[in-house]
């Protein structure tokens, strides 16, 4: 099977390909355009999308891209690579590599659930798999995204009917766009931070439709309507006359995030996948051995372990099993 390490980075030592690493590298996959995800390689393999949007951020000072389209198989330096949808954000890819040792797949991040305005994720089988466990622990299964959005949308109609203005906190990239397109029949202004604003643009130029939208203007009177910003952008609602906050993340389910964030409401949306889609993911994909990297990594793990399949830690943080 394929050999996996992690070192700042999930590394293929014999075909010298870096997964998501931190910092630069020679050769490396960025899955998607996050910040968290990205950095200045020598040589980038990635989607379009991607490649658009880390352009907005980034500005075009990047080294060599290799451009794929999902369900392209592509040879580099005696391997292979095929991307497929990661459901994440717009243009998010998984990245399955084929060389002469077998075959593996890396989620990045990912979730299994529909949105608006991304792709659909797809799932291949591989011998080794490497995914993302952001919410791996049980108590985090998400509602479904439709009744969230609804209820969202009700939070909106209900501080208007109030004088109020509705503040959604969201991530500029991503989740912000699968909010702004749930909220095309509330027919209510929508301002956008200026992040936001950028993202949607490019969003739009990739055939991605939204309500009608306006980008907020410094020192100009944002009340009424909806304001959706990025979470450490509170300095926004001094040109809010009476704002009404809302936290939209994953960790909502914890019903201590609307206190520890400050907010007024918190809705339990992510663009990762919840437990079950995790579960669901290994039973797709089938592999013989999993890693698992970020969030509840080992505790992940461990129960995939007590499920009969092989899975361990790419950090290393297993707890050596004892038989007793």
């Amino acid at each position: 099977m394929i050999d996996v390490r992690y070192e700042r980075g999930v590394l293929l030592p014999a075909e010298q390909l870096w997964l998501d690493p931190f910092g630069p590298r020679e050769l490396a996959f960025v899955s998607h355009a996050h910040s968290d995800h990205t950095a200045r390689h020598r040589e980038v393999i990635l989607t379009g999308a991607t490649s658009q949007l880390m352009g907005a951020r980034q500005g075009t000072a990047r080294g060599v891209e290799h451009v794929m389209a999902f369900g392209e198989r592509r040879e580099f330096r005696g391997f292979q690579i095929e991307l497929r949808p990661a459901g994440h954000v717009l243009g998010s890819a998984q990245c399955f590599v084929t060389t002469d040792a077998g075959t593996l797949l890396y989620t990045g991040d990912f979730k299994l659930r529909a949105g608006l305005s991304c792709e659909l994720a797809e799932t291949m089988r591989a011998e080794t798999l490497v995914m993302e466990t952001t919410f791996g622990r049980p108590q985090y299964v998400f509602p479904p995204a439709e009744a969230v959005l609804r209820e969202i949308g009700e939070f909106c109609l209900a501080a208007h009917e109030d004088g109020a203005t509705p503040v959604l906190l969201v991530y500029s990239l991503g989740k912000a766009q699968e909010v702004l397109a749930s909220l095309s029949a509330l027919d209510l202004p929508i301002r956008l931070h200026r992040a936001v604003w950028e993202m949607t643009l490019v969003y739009q130029a990739l055939g991605i439709s939204f309500p009608p939208f306006e980008k907020c203007e410094d020192g100009r009177d944002i009340s009424g309507g909806i304001l959706i910003c990025p979470p450490g952008s509170r300095s926004l609602l001094a040109w809010v006359s009476r704002p009404r906050t809302a936290a939209i993340t994953g960790w909502a389910l914890d019903p201590r995030t609307k206190f520890r964030m400050k907010v007024d409401a918190a809705f339990p949306f992510s663009d990762h996948a919840g437990y079950d889609d995790l579960l669901r993911c290994v039973e797709l994909v089938s592999p013989k051995r999993v890693f698992t990297t970020h969030g509840f990594a080992r505790e992940f793990a461990r129960d995939l372990r007590a499920r009969g399949v092989e899975a361990w830690t790419l950090g290393g943080e297993d707890q050596m099993e004892l038989q007793l």
